[in-house]
C-alpha cells in the first residue's frame, strides 16, 4: 500500500530575482497545483492500479513538498525573529492535521463496526489506534516482516502510514533549527560572526550560517538515502514504512528550501527545468510498477523531479508552473489532505460490500467522486473553521486536542475488539473437535469452530512462534531449530518451504511418542530444489543459496530420515506457471534430494495440501449456520500440479505420503472437518488440523518406510 501526507501550511515564495532573496508573502500556487497532481497519482493508483502502475510516488512528491514547505517556514521563523518556536510549531501541526485526521479515523472506525467481517476487525482496530498516534507505519513495517500474514487484507487506515512518517520527522527537523539557532547565537557571543548584524532581527547573522545548516541538512539527507538504498536493495520488506528510509525525501525538499533562501536560478533555466521535472514525476508514475524496488535509488526520479519543478518557480511563458496554477489544480491542492484521507476507507468498504478484488470503472467513478465530496466537505466544514478561527492556539490546547483525538479512536477501538472477543471460540475438546476422524460428515455450526475464524489466522505452528522458520533474506541454515532428546535414537530432518512447516505440528506429537530428535530447515517460499526460483520478479537467489547450504548441513547432521514438502505453486526464476515449469522444478528437486539423502537416508516426500480461497475465514464467520457454503470443489483446490510427484519417482529412497484424502472428499474439499477449522489461509493448514493428522501420518509415513 503506497500513499502522502499533504497536510503542509502554505508557504510564501522567495521573490524572483537573482542573489540574495529574502522571505516576502508571495504564495505560490503552483506547489498547491503539485500537491494536486501528487494525490491524483495516488487516487488512481489505488482505483485501478493497471491504469498508473508506478503511482504510488504521489507519495514521494508529497514528501519533498512538506520537506520545502516545512524548512521554509523553519528557516523565516529564524530569520525574522532569531528563534524557533517549538510549541508554535507543534500547535500548527495539530491545528492543521487532527481535526480532518480524527473526524475520518472516527467515521472509519464506526462504519468498519458495521461493513467489515469480524475476521477483519481486530486488525483493522489495532491499526485504527496506531494511525491516531501516529506510528502506523512502524505498525505496517512489523507486520512487513510477518511472511505468514501476506494475505491479510489492507484495513481502511491503512494510508496513514505515510502521515506517520511525516509526523515522525516533525519532531526531529525542527530541533535541528533549534541547534542551529543555539549555534548561532554561540558563534556571535565569542566573536566568530562580529560585524554580522546579529542573530536576529532581519537575519543577516543566519545568512553566514546557512553552510553549517546545509551540512547538517546533507549529512540527514545522505546516511538516509544510503539506508534507503540498502534496505531496498536487500529487499527487507520493512523498507518501504521505516522514517530512516524515507527521511531522505523530506529532507531534499530541505535542502531546496535553504538553496532557494540565498539564491536563485538563471532565468533560461527555469522554463525547461520545470518541464523537465514534471515529466520525471509521471514517467516514474507511468514505468514504475509493483516489481520496482522501492523507495531506494528508484526514488531519486520522483524526488528530483519534484525538487526541479519546485526549483523552476514561475516564469514568464508556457512554463509547466504556470499550468499548476490554474484553477482545477489548486481547488484539487486544497482539499488534497482531506481527499487523500477519504479515498482508501472508500475503496476498501466499497470492495467488501461489491465482494470483489478490483472495481470495475463504474464503481471506481462513483468512490472518485464520492471521495471528493467528502473531501471538499472536509475542507470547508472541519479544516478551514478550526484554521480560521483559531481554535487552537496553545500547547496545552494542543496537547488536549491530540489526547482528545487519539481516546475517542481508543474507543472505537475498544468497541471493536470487543464484537471481535464475543467471536472467540471456545477451548479446544477433543470429543468435539476432531477434525479429520469426522472427514465426510457434516460439521456442528459455527459455535463448535476451533480454532474461530477471528483466531485461524494466528493458528500457526510452534516452529514459526519459535523463529525457527526463515524468512526470505535468510541465506545461512547453521544451528538449526532441534526438538528432542540429543540422546534420541531417530534423527529426523524436515526442509522445504512454508508447506513443508506446516507439517511441522504432527512431525512434533510423532516425535514426542516415538522419542525422535527433529531438525527444522524451512524457508519462506524456498522449495527444497536445485532449480532457481523466482520471487516477485526476481531470482530468488537467498532460497538457492540456502538450499545449497541445507544440503551440507544435511551432510554433517546424518539424519535418519529426510521429510520434504513444498508449495506446488513454486515456478522457476523466468518461467510461467505450467507444464515446462513443473519439470523444470521436478528436475531440480530431483538433483536436490539425491545430493542431500545418503544412499541409505529414506525421503519421504508430503504431496501440497488443496488450496481454498483467499477470504475463506471471513466466510466462515459470515456462514455460522451453513459452513458448506465455504467449501472449495476438489477440482479447483487441487488444480496445481505438484512437482513433487513427479520427482518422487525419479529418486530411489524417496516415497510419497498423500494425506490429502483426510483433508477432501471426493468431490470437495472443506473449510470446517469434524468441527476444526482446516485453513488459516488460503493455502496453509491450521496447526490444529495438522496435528490431528498426526497418527495417519505416522501410519502413513512406516508404510511408505516399508517400501523403501
Amino acid at each position: 500500500m503506497r500513499s502522502p501526507d499533504f497536510s503542509s501550511p502554505q508557504v510564501v515564495a522567495a521573490p524572483e530575482r537573482s542573489g540574495a532573496r529574502g522571505f516576502g508573502s508571495r504564495f505560490r500556487p503552483e506547489v498547491q497545483g503539485l500537491r494536486a497532481v501528487a494525490v491524483l497519482l495516488v487516487l488512481v493508483y489505488h482505483l485501478n492500479p493497471e491504469l498508473l502502475p508506478g503511482g504510488y510516488v504521489g507519495v514521494d512528491v508529497f514528501f519533498v513538498i512538506s520537506g520545502f514547505l516545512i524548512t521554509s517556514l523553519l528557516l523565516r521563523e529564524v530569520r525574522e525573529h532569531g528563534r524557533v518556536s517549538l510549541a508554535g510549531f507543534y500547535v500548527r501541526r495539530v491545528r492543521r492535521l487532527l481535526p480532518a485526521a480524527t473526524v475520518v479515523l472516527l467515521t472509519t472506525g464506526a462504519v468498519a463496526l458495521v461493513v467489515l467481517p469480524v475476521t477483519r476487525l481486530g486488525e483493522t482496530a489495532w491499526q485504527l489506534l496506531a494511525s491516531a498516534a501516529y506510528v502506523e507505519n512502524l505498525y505496517l513495517a512489523d507486520q512487513a516482516l510477518d511472511y505468514l500474514a501476506a494475505e491479510t487484507a489492507p484495513s481502511p487506515v491503512q494510508h496513514f502510514w505515510s502521515l506517520s512518517v511525516e509526523e515522525q520527522f516533525y519532531v526531529l527537523w525542527p530541533l535541528l533549527f533549534l541547534l542551529w539557532v543555539f549555534f548561532l547565537r554561540w558563534r556571535h557571543r565569542t566573536g566568530a560572526s562580529a560585524g554580522s548584524g546579529g542573530s536576529g532581527g532581519s537575519g543577516g547573522g543566519t545568512s553566514s550560517g546557512t553552510g553549517v545548516l546545509l551540512a547538517v541538512l546533507t549529512s540527514v539527507f545522505a546516511a538516509s538515502l544510503v539506508c534507503s538504498v540498502v534496505l531496498t536493495a536487500s529487499d527487507a520488506p520493512s523498507a518501504y514504512f521505516l522514517p530512516s528510509t524515507r527521511a531522505w525525501e523530506l529532507a531534499a525538499g530541505g535542502l531546496l528550501a535553504v538553496f532557494l533562501a540565498d539564491r536563485g536560478l538563471p532565468r533560461p533555466l527555469r522554463l525547461p527545468l520545470g518541464w523537465a521535472g514534471l515529466v520525471a514525476v509521471m514517467a516514474a508514475a507511468v514505468l514504475y510498477d509493483s516489481t520496482t524496488p522501492f523507495p531506494g535509488y528508484a526514488a531519486l526520479l520522483p524526488v528530483l523531479g519534484c525538487a526541479a519543478v519546485i526549483a523552476a518557480e514561475r516564469t514568464p511563458g508556457p512554463s509547466a508552473a504556470a499550468v499548476l496554477s490554474t484553477g482545477p489544480a489548486r481547488f484539487v491542492g486544497d482539499i488534497s489532505y482531506s481527499l487523500y484521507l477519504w479515498h482508501w476507507p472508500l475503496i476498501t468498504f466499497a470492495l467488501v460490500l461489491l465482494d470483489r478484488d478490483t472495481l470495475g470503472p463504474l464503481g471506481a467513478a462513483a468512490v472518485a467522486l464520492l471521495s471528493f465530496l467528502l473531501a471538499w466537505a472536509t475542507k470547508v466544514w472541519v479544516e478551514d473553521p478550526v484554521a480560521r478561527h483559531g481554535l487552537v492556539r496553545t500547547g496545552r490546547g494542543a496537547l488536549a486536542v491530540a489526547l482528545a483525538g487519539i481516546l475517542s479512536v481508543a474507543a472505537v477501538t475498544t468497541a471493536a475488539l470487543v464484537r471481535v472477543d464475543g467471536f472467540q471460540a471456545s477451548d479446544f475438546g477433543p470429543a468435539v473437535h476432531v477434525g479429520p476422524a469426522a472427514i465426510g460428515l457434516p460439521s456442528l455450526e459455527g459455535a463448535w469452530m476451533y480454532p474461530s475464524p477471528v483466531g485461524a489466522e494466528d493458528d500457526t505452528p510452534q516452529a514459526v512462534d519459535d523463529g525457527c522458520h526463515a524468512g526470505f533474506d535468510k541465506r545461512d541454515p547453521s544451528n538449526p531449530c532441534m526438538y528432542g532428546p540429543e540422546e534420541a535414537d531417530t534423527t529426523v530432518a524436515l526442509t522445504g518451504d512454508s508447506h513443508g512447516t506446516q507439517w511441522f505440528p504432527a512431525l512434533y506429537e510423532l516425535a514426542e511418542e516415538r522419542g525422535w530428535r527433529i531438525a527444522v530447515f524451512n524457508k519462506s517460499a524456498c522449495a527444497f530444489t536445485a532449480t532457481a526460483v523466482g520471487r516477485d520478479g526476481a531470482t530468488y537467489q537467498e532460497c538457492s543459496d540456502w538450499n545449497q547450504a541445507v544440503v551440507d548441513e544435511l551432510h554433517a547432521l546424518d539424519p535418519d530420515l529426510l521429510v520434504t514438502s513444498s508449495s506446488a505453486a513454486g515456478t522457476p526464476d523466468g518461467l510461467e506457471p505450467g507444464p515446462e515449469a513443473r519439470d523444470t522444478m521436478a528436475a531440480g528437486m530431483v538433483e536436490l534430494w539425491e545430493k542431500a539423502a545418503e544412499p541409505d537416508t529414506p525421503v519421504l516426500v508430503i504431496r501440497d495440501t488443496p488450496r481454498t480461497t483467499t477470504d475463506v475465514l471471513d466466510c466462515l464467520a459470515a456462514n455460522t449456520h451453513d459452513l458448506a457454503a465455504c467449501d472449495q470443489p476438489l477440482s479447483s483446490a487441487l488444480r496445481l500440479d505438484d512437482p513433487q510427484e513427479l520427482a518422487v519417482r525419479e529418486v530411489a529412497e524417496a516415497e510419497l505420503v498423500d494425506l490429502n484424502d483426510l483433508i477432501c472428499t471426493e468431490d470437495t474439499c472443506p473449510a470446517v472437518v469434524g468441527n476444526v477449522v482446516v485453513y488459516r489461509d488460503s493455502h496453509h493448514l491450521t496447526e490444529t488440523y495438522a496435528r490431528l493428522l498426526a497418527d495417519d501420518l505416522g501410519d502413513r509415513m512406516d508404510e511408505a518406510l516399508a517400501r523403501t
